[in-house]
């Protein structure tokens, strides 16, 4: 999945996100973004339940709500339905509660295919970086066909 241009998530859209995020602090919050193919510009938001700390996977790894995110089971089944829709799914996100907006390695993993052919859904992604307070900043990444990797196409600081 190439995608050519940055989705436009409007501020609206971000003032969600940021209650969401601010909210759920000291946890990560995640959810996706909806609006027309192929890239926006994005009508809604759909929060989830970042179910991380019943993951089996915070057992093995020792990670917590608050170093990571797993969208719930129902809400995951509900995000796979939208892709058949006329809105579907453009972006996923999710918060990082030490302020910083980066795809981390873990994040890598998580969005891409386990057969290491691409992502594992036709979205970008974006990481919003949250203090207690204070939303700090955002960032998207797409997929890369040419590098095989997520990279960053926007970086903003929120004030």
């Amino acid at each position: 999945m190439e995608n050519s241009t940055s989705v436009s998530i409007p501020e609206n859209i971000l003032n969600e996100i940021y209650i969401q995020a601010l909210n759920e602090f000291p946890n990560e919050c995640c959810g996706w973004l909806v609006g027309p193919k192929p890239n926006g510009p994005i009508t809604g938001i759909r929060p989830c339940i970042n179910s991380q700390a019943k993951s089996p996977d915070a057992l093995v790894q020792n990670r917590t709500a608050e170093t990571a995110y797993s969208i719930d089971g129902k809400d995951l089944i509900e995000l796979n339905r939208a892709f058949d829709t006329e809105t579907p799914p453009l972006v996923i996100y999710h918060s990082h509660p030490n302020g910083k907006a980066y795809f981390s390695e873990t994040d890598r993993r998580v969005a891409s295919s386990p057969w290491g052919d691409g992502p594992m859904y036709p979205v970008q992604q974006l990481v919003i970086g949250v203090l207690e307070k204070t939303v700090v900043e955002f960032a998207l990444f797409e997929w890369s066909d040419d590098t095989n990797d997520f990279e960053e196409k926007h970086r903003q600081s929120v004030k």
